[in-house]
């Protein structure tokens, strides 16, 4: 079975991609332009041309849509979050368009989305995929990223929408960034620090993706996130105790990140708690369900 994957140059899409290839998948990724170090093959594809390699629709057996511009790369000015959209949206659209139009032999479309669909809010609430979405910048960029990939029905495609928490990985995301100050000795929580920061070890996630691969029962949408919930100052000690730093340094202040980031600042400020009763309902079972087991795995492997 072949998989294709767009975004498969990223944090997620590396990881999946070489476990897909460990389990006999036929892997191959669309690239702006041809990668002269990856293992895998590689298909052009140019969304701002509405352009895509024919043979990557023609040969695929599933999609897995990873593709997007980086929440936290930049100050969500207007023209990125046009960016932020059209890069989920947009690339969606193209290969809805591309495989209406072309013989295929497509299963199923599996997207990424966010635990953000419920708002960058911090609540009490325990949000589960019943729950309406936010109207917040995130929240309708996420709508849009969802109603993207559910046009697949239409070609009566399985879809599949992981709502994914912050991932947890030592080669790039959020905690090379959160541990730098920690192994300076300047570990702190951010604002009030009670806000609930959902996470997910990067095995895990990759998992559910092969999950949402070869069960063919899960349809729509699932929180792909950790069962154990915990708050930013919570997460922030862990972080500190695994990495034998002390955690001594005062609370960072909101005005500072909003200062730094504006809008962006949101993300670190806010969060609340999602449920994962779908995803373990549909028979998948964590591999590591607790933050500072978490840790010390992603410090021991190097992962």
């Amino acid at each position: 079975m072949k998989v294709l994957i767009t975004g498969g140059t990223g944090l997620v899409g590396r990881e999946l991609s070489m476990k897909l290839r460990d389990k006999g998948y036929d892997v191959a990724i669309l690239s702006r332009s041809k990668k002269k170090n990856t293992e895998f093959q590689t298909y052009l594809w140019d969304p701002s041309r509405n352009s895509v390699d024919r043979e990557a629709i023609q040969t695929s057996d599933i999609v897995v849509h990873l593709a997007g511009a980086n929440l936290s790369e930049k100050r969500w000015s207007e023209k990125q979050k046009k960016l932020i959209i059209d890069s989920r949206v947009e690339t969606a659209k193209l290969l809805f368009n591309q495989f209406k139009k072309t013989k295929h032999r497509l299963k199923a479309f599996i997207s990424a989305s966010a635990v953000n669909y419920y708002g960058v809010l911090t609540s009490e609430k325990i949000f589960s995929e019943n729950d309406p979405p936010a109207s917040d910048f995130i929240g309708e960029t996420c709508i849009l990223w969802e109603q993207s990939a559910n046009r697949f029905k239409h070609l009566k495609k399985r879809v599949v929408i992981l709502r994914t928490a912050t991932v947890l990985s030592q080669r790039g995301g959020a905690l090379p960034k959160m541990s730098k100050p920690v192994k300076l000795g300047a570990g702190a929580p951010v604002g009030s620090g009670k806000q609930y920061m959902p996470w997910i070890h990067i095995d895990d996630i990759c998992k559910i993706y092969i999950k949402a691969i070869e069960d063919t029962k899960m349809k729509g949408a699932y929180n792909a996130a950790a069962p154990e919930q915990v708050t930013n100052e919570y997460f922030m000690k862990t972080l500190a105790r695994v990495l034998g730093k002390p955690f001594l340094a005062p609370r960072v202040p909101a005005f500072v990140l909003k200062t730094l980031y504006g809008q962006m600042a949101e993300l670190i400020l806010k969060g609340s708690r999602v449920s994962t009763k779908k995803i373990e309902s549909a028979g998948y079972e964590f591999q590591i369900t607790g933050l500072e087991d978490a840790l010390k795995d992603l410090i021991k492997t190097g992962k």
